[in-house]
């Protein structure tokens, strides 16, 4: 305020061109000063505090650009069952070190399907299975996924056990992971959580957190190749019938070099399914979780707007059926095909069940119409990847009748005895009804 006050009094006086020149300067650097206050805002990353659903946590400065801690890590359990009941248990692992302000640290997955004999469990690391690089870009400033070489020092690990049974509340569970992301338990380098795996843990994040953690989950490049495979077996398949089709003319026509639709049923007649899917209609007193062969194939022969010949591909567990009559009764121009027919069987004997069932996934997440069960987590995670798809693409009326990528569940019954439209609700504060099924469809 001095040097301001000596140069206003310099100009009334008539100083000399240097002490002019000088204060120019001065008022030069005021005013940049000034300027950078108004238009910069100070950085949450250096001891700023980030709001989230769950309250605020104080941040760190990040490492290599990042909004979580590096130096910091969550330790979970071996991540097990099904493919996506593994996708949830790994977004929700992540969603829980986020909370926290750490790392996580690559967990192992299950490469096979056993749910009681942990011994027969066949352990595969994530980044057999999905891009870890490209993992941490996708979801950089979100959540993190660290190495175990990345740890500094393997003893300043703490232990945390989580709770169980009904005394074990969502408020107890929320409580404990509060306790743990302060004080002296902070100071570890490393939290264990030890007990139950992820899949069974309370559910503190909304839907949209869950989007973001799986859209980006992208398979390695072995098996993105192998779905691709099937993908244009299936088109390749489609566009023979199409020429051979008396109603329709592709020789002069340039849609005949464009990929052919086709449709995937997610088809769960298994025996193990039905045996499970009766047992939850007797406990929930519904009728809208199973359905037969007959119904699933009649409710999808009566979906408007589907251009036929067409082909359906039928992603089902081909070990656990009890015979192939999926392939008969269809409506007339609806032409089924499952791996065996589609002659693609040979890739997928090839891999163990996690990745067979990767596979079978992409290849109903690229379906120009997919149809499944609203019970079942692999028909659920598709549609919640389709819904998401759709509103990057900035679709409004995602239940339109000409909507694209649409989606359908066939054990609920819609209009014209069609299966119902199906799209996820996006703004669920939990992912409950995605986990465990739901007849509660925004369509």
């Amino acid at each position: 305020m001095e040097v301001l006050f000596n140069c206003k009094l310099s100009q009334l006086m008539g100083g000399g061109t240097v002490r002019s020149l000088a204060c120019k300067c001065v008022f030069l650097l005021v005013a940049v000063l000034i300027l950078r206050a108004l238009l910069v805002p100070p950085s949450p990353g250096f001891g700023g505090v980030e709001w989230s659903n769950l309250g605020y946590i104080r941040n760190n400065p990040p490492s290599f650009g990042y909004g979580v801690r590096q130096d910091k890590f969550l330790e979970v359990p071996q991540i097990v069952w099904g493919l996506n009941n593994q996708k949830i248990a790994f977004a929700r692992a992540c969603l829980t070190a986020k909370m926290l302000n750490r790392t996580l640290l690559m967990p192992s997955l299950s490469a096979s399907l056993f749910y009681k004999e942990i011994d027969l469990l066949q352990p595969i690391s994530f980044d057999k299975v999905f891009q870890f690089d490209k993992f941490n870009a996708l979801c950089s400033r979100f959540v993190h996924l660290g190495r175990y070489s990345d740890l500094s020092n393997r003893t300043r690990v703490i232990e945390m056990q989580k709770g169980s049974g009904r005394k074990w509340t969502v408020e107890r569970d929320l409580d404990q992971l509060t306790q743990h992301s302060k004080g002296e338990v902070d100071d570890h380098e490393v939290i264990r959580i030890v007990g139950k795996n992820p899949f069974l843990w309370h559910d503190h994040w909304p839907v949209k957190d869950y989007a973001k953690v799986f859209e980006c989950l992208v398979l390695i490049d072995e098996i993105g190749q192998e779905a691709d495979r099937v993908v244009s077996r299936i088109r390749a398949i489609g566009r023979e019938i199409r020429s051979n089709s008396e109603s329709v003319e592709l020789e002069n026509d340039k849609s005949s070099f464009e990929p052919l639709p086709y449709v995937a049923v997610h088809m769960r007649v298994e025996i193990d399914w039905m045996i499970h899917c009766k047992k939850l209609e007797q406990r929930l007193s519904t009728n809208q979780i199973c359905s037969s062969k007959k119904e699933i194939m009649e409710r999808v022969g009566n979906i408007k707007g589907l251009k036929t010949p067409l082909v359906v591909y039928l992603a089902v567990a081909d070990k656990l059926l009890q015979n192939s009559s999926i392939l008969e009764g269809w409506e007339e121009g609806f032409l089924p095909y499952e791996k065996k027919k589609l002659g693609v069987d040979g890739i997928y004997k090839k891999y163990p069940y996690l990745i067979q069932s990767a596979i079978d996934y992409e290849v109903c997440l690229r379906a120009d119409t997919f149809v499944g069960n609203s019970f079942s987590t692999f028909s659920s995670l598709i549609v919640l990847e389709r819904t998401q798809k759709m509103i990057r693409m900035g679709v409004n009326n995602m239940c339109g009748t000409d909507v694209r990528w649409p989606s359908y569940a066939y054990n609920i019954a819609g209009e014209s005895n069609a299966p119902m439209r199906w799209v996820t609700n996006m703004s669920h504060s939990s992912l409950q009804e995605i986990s465990y099924g739901t007849n509660h469809i925004s369509c």
